[in-house]
């Protein structure tokens, strides 16, 4: 990955406001009159996901509309790459308590302190629910993290990942090369390309990705935090009960994402019956000696207490999810 901010043809061809993306338009939209330069996000050696400069350099603070009347801000040692992509603006800097950290479009995508709580539970939720999994797709995770924590599993034949941007790859195989080498594993086979779903938590994107399973196979979809986003996990339920056989939703603390706390969407095709709830095909001790590197958050505990819901939770949520004796 190479890059210093600058822009380049394709931004050329943009109008100014198509230079920003959608959550950015909208703060704008509530202060035209500032003029505000999107995602210059380090201010007085401070990184914050809710900060703006003017044309002048000065620095306002706005609402995301994605976390409204919230902001998480991180102490910056250092700035280590900024680049902007055909796609996006890519930021990794230094932080003084969670290691490195890597922020793509203003917004934290991990950091190194708790990265292991997202790619350990996104990958084995699914994984350690079936009794042999043979074929995996990943759908974005250009850091290489969900790859890493695939690659415990020995019954895996085929790691295909598909991600649309080649230099997030490339800046986290140069900063974050405990996650990056997932790619090293020579089952993965890696596509850098754009998929024909543009929207990964609609209808097209969860049928495609049904007409894609096996008989009995599982999809496992990062589903927002149930303190902030209580009406958008409703409406991905509700499309998922439609199209999968069983549905079911779990959670884990991530200290760094918005509120704390990430969500995840689990589901299976009509075929074998999944238990997600009581994993049968355990990786705690055989699989963590072979990968040399312990798990650091996810155990067979951890598993299934990820499936209990908070009180106002389930008040929400439970009558868009499968029974727990549903299979």
């Amino acid at each position: 990955m190479a890059g210093d901010g600058a822009g380049n043809g394709s931004d050329a061809r943009r109008t100014p406001e198509e230079e920003f993306p959608p959550c950015c338009r909208k703060a704008r939209a509530s202060a035209p009159e500032s003029e505000a330069k999107c995602h210059e996000t380090v201010v007085s050696g401070w990184f914050s996901n809710s900060s703006l400069s003017d044309k002048d350099g000065k620095f306002m603070y706005f609402n995301n509309p994605m976390w409204p009347g919230e902001a998480h801000s991180l102490k910056v040692e250092k700035i280590l790459y900024q680049g902007k992509s055909e796609f996006q603006e890519i930021l990794v800097f230094q932080s003084s308590m969670y290691g490195k950290v890597l922020v793509l479009d203003g917004i934290v995508q991990l950091t190194e302190r708790d990265e292991c709580a997202y790619q350990e539970m996104i990958a084995h939720l699914p994984l350690c629910s079936i009794p042999s999994p043979k074929t995996v797709l990943v759908i974005g995770g250009g850091d290489g993290g969900v790859l890493r924590e695939i690659a415990r599993h020995s019954s895996v034949e085929h790691i295909d990942i598909c991600e649309i941007d080649k230099m997030v790859i490339d800046v986290c195989k140069q900063f974050f090369p405990d996650l990056s080498v997932g790619f090293d594993d020579p089952r993965v086979r890696l596509h850098v390309a754009d998929g024909p779903a543009r929207e990964l938590v609609e209808k097209p994107f969860f049928e495609m990705i049904a007409r894609a399973l096996k008989p009995g196979g599982v999809l496992c979809n990062q589903a927002e935090s149930m303190w902030l986003h209580t009406h958008l996990i409703q409406d991905m339920l509700s499309i998922c009960r439609e199209i999968f056989k069983s549905v079911h939703y779990a959670w884990a603390s991530v200290p760094t994402y918005p509120s704390g706390v990430i969500g995840f969407l689990l589901c299976s095709t009509n075929g074998p019956p999944v238990h997600f709830l009581n994993p049968i095909n355990p990786i705690d001790k055989q699989e963590t000696l072979k990968c040399k590197r312990e798990l650091r958050f996810y155990n067979s505990e951890m598993h299934k207490a990820a499936f209990v819901l908070p009180s106002f939770a389930k008040k929400e949520l439970s009558s868009f999810l499968s029974s727990p004796l549903t299979v």
